[in-house]
C-alpha cells in the first residue's frame, strides 16, 4: 500500500512540476505520457534566459534543421547520432538538447550523459512550444518563421510558425 502511494505521489509531483512548462493542457498531457522524464527537463522560459551560458544541442535529422534551428544550436542528430558534433564542449558544460517536442532529444540526452557529460537537459517541448512561446529560430539565411513540423499528426502541436513538411 505504502508504495502505492509513494508512486502516485511521485505522479502527482510530476505532473505538477510539469504544469506550466508548456501553455497548451493538451499538449501537456501528450507529453506526459510521451516522454520517460529520465534526465533532468528545463522550461522554454528558463532556457531563453540562458542561451549565452549553455550548448544547444539539435537532435533532429539534418532536414529538420537546415529548415530552422536554435539560434547558435548544434546539429548532432538523432538516427545518425555524432558525438563528434559536441567535440571540444567540455563534460562539465550545460548543454540542452531539443528536438521536435522532446522524445528524442530525452534519448540523446541519456546517450550524453552515459558518455559523461555531467550537466545535460532535454527542453521541454522542443523546439515547438519553443516557437509557440515566441521565441527566434534561424536557419542558414538568418531570422525565420519556418519550423519543420515533422508531419501533420505532429504538426498539431505547434501553433506559431509557418508549418514545413518536405
Amino acid at each position: 500500500m505504502k508504495k502505492w502511494l509513494f508512486c502516485l505521489a511521485g505522479l502527482l509531483f510530476l505532473a505538477i512540476a510539469c504544469f506550466g512548462q508548456v501553455k497548451s493542457a493538451a499538449y501537456r498531457a501528450m507529453l506526459l505520457g510521451l516522454l520517460q522524464h529520465s534526465v533532468p527537463e528545463i522550461t522554454v522560459q528558463k532556457a531563453s534566459k540562458k542561451n549565452t551560458q549553455v550548448v544547444f544541442a539539435d537532435a533532429r535529422e539534418p532536414r529538420e534543421y537546415e529548415v530552422s534551428h536554435l539560434p547558435n544550436a548544434i546539429f548532432c542528430g538523432y538516427d545518425h547520432f555524432d558525438l563528434n558534433a559536441l567535440a571540444g564542449v567540455p563534460k562539465n558544460q550545460p548543454i540542452i538538447v531539443y528536438c521536435s517536442v522532446g522524445y528524442r532529444s530525452e534519448k540523446i540526452a541519456e546517450r550524453l550523459r552515459a558518455q559523461g557529460y555531467t550537466d545535460v537537459s532535454n527542453l521541454y517541448g522542443g523546439i515547438f512550444e519553443w516557437v509557440n512561446q515566441g521565441q527566434p529560430v534561424v536557419n542558414a539565411a538568418g531570422r525565420t518563421e519556418e519550423v519543420h513540423a515533422f508531419d501533420p499528426k505532429w504538426g498539431i502541436w505547434l501553433q506559431k510558425g509557418k508549418k514545413v513538411y518536405e
